[in-house]
């Protein structure tokens, strides 16, 4: 996979302790980078000095964001303390970064019901599902079926970020079109059950060993099945995975493009969208923060900032003229 050992076994190491793909990648990209920037030394010859100063880089010279600068920072912390076995200093001194996030992009009503009607139909649900209830990209491709749940509207999310659990808002527009999709899983699901070779859907951790037959189950299986099945990394195991999130991102792509709207939009445009919605409605920021699933509120609060931005109430004394 990568041209390095050293890489390699990182990779291996956070597979077997079932850390999120997207994961891996981004820490394999940081410890590169710092391997990098200290001149390929082995990460064993360096020290919390050089930590510092690859950090206070980041800052200085690439003039990253704090959020980016956290995300290398908590590479380096995994690196030195499972990979390494000699744990950083908890007070290190480096230059942390004052650079502010960027307001996220957010749609209008409008903009937004456009945007939903040029989605393929193949993809069409995945996005209102992720504007309909707050989502992110992977939170939502990896929804199984018993995760819905239709007697209360709501959605069941686990392991999402920072490896917390929620129950979240749904539409109830979007019953017949999940009923639809969870019996296109079902005859996926009848078609591999039946192949001698299939090994079941995977499981997050542990639960496979705690719960033997549950990657039989149908409802353990993926909403959103792919269209195919493949081995497992690693394994022997014919499984059939989720749909991949690439696929969708560039059907998200194509449908802003086709919409005409003049807006930088990505998967998280949805998600903000959802939250900057709801506070115009008047929902309490309490309330969003738990269906966004934040630990801290200040994270909820920067869509306060979207809809105050540059107006904060003001009339322009130009409306006077």
């Amino acid at each position: 996979m990568y041209n390095s050992i050293f890489l390699n076994h990182i990779n291996q190491h956070m597979l077997t302790r079932h850390y999120a793909r997207l994961t891996i990648k981004s820490y394999i990209y940081w410890i590169k980078f710092y391997i990098n920037f200290n001149n390929k030394q082995h990460p064993t010859k360096l020290n919390d000095v050089d930590v510092e100063r690859f950090l206070t880089y980041l800052t200085v010279e690439r003039r990253v964001s704090s959020s980016t600068q956290a995300q290398a920072l908590n590479a380096l912390v995994f690196l030195y303390k499972e990979i390494i076995k000699h744990p950083l200093e908890l007070t290190m001194n480096f230059k942390k970064s004052t650079k502010q996030r960027k307001l996220p992009t957010v749609l209008t009503q409008n903009e937004m019901r456009l945007l939903l009607s040029n989605m393929p139909p193949k993809y069409a649900l995945l996005a209102k599902l992720m504007y309909g209830s707050g989502l992110r990209l992977m939170e939502a491709i990896r929804l199984r079926i018993q995760d819905v749940d239709f007697d209360h509207f709501t959605l069941s999310i686990w392991s999402a970020k920072g490896g917390k659990n929620r129950r979240v808002t749904l539409a109830r527009e979007l019953k017949l079109a999940l009923e639809e999709q969870i019996l296109h899983a079902e005859k996926y699901y009848q078609f591999d059950i039946s192949n001698k070779t299939y090994a079941g859907v995977k499981l997050p951790f542990a639960l496979s060993n705690k719960y033997p037959k549950a990657p039989y189950d149908v409802l353990w299986h993926f909403l959103f099945p792919s269209n195919q099945l493949s081995l497992e990394p690693g394994t022997n195991n014919l499984r059939r995975h989720h749909i991949n999130e690439t696929t969708f991102q560039k059907a998200l792509k194509r449908a802003s493009f086709v919409s005409g709207i003049k807006k930088r939009i990505s998967s998280h445009t949805l998600r903000h969208s959802f939250a900057t919605h709801l506070l115009q409605r008047g929902a309490d920021i309490r309330t969003i923060q738990e269906q966004l699933g934040h630990t801290d509120i200040r994270t909820t609060q920067i869509y306060t900032h979207v809809i105050q931005a540059g107006a904060n109430g003001v009339v322009s004394p130009l409306s006077d003229l």
